[in-house]
């Protein structure tokens, strides 16, 4: 015999918030300093040149650039940030 009365809807209806995970920027697209690239659980993407590793995980951009990913491993990417343009020496005037 049953101890427990089959009920329905008054004990369903809970669901847990969603955590609005993934990439946020992809390859190619411009970034500015701080802009969030990647949100993640670990370290699924690694960080490359140029981005910052948060304490959740998340990637974020140090620099102004283009973002590029590219393969690590068989699971893993790494992201860079491309600058805008290269650092120049400074000319000295004479």
């Amino acid at each position: 015999m049953a101890h427990k009365k089959g009920v329905g809807s008054s004990r369903n209806g809970r669901d847990s918030n969603p955590q609005y995970r993934g990439v946020k920027r992809f390859g190619g697209e411009l970034v500015l300093p701080g802009t969030i690239i990647v949100r993640q659980r670990g370290t699924k993407v690694k960080p490359g040149d140029n981005v910052g590793l948060g304490r959740d995980y998340t990637i974020y951009a140090k620099i102004a650039g283009y973002v590029s990913f590219r393969p690590y491993s068989r699971t893993q990417k790494i992201v860079s940030i491309t600058p805008l343009q290269p650092a120049q020496p400074a000319e000295a005037t004479a």
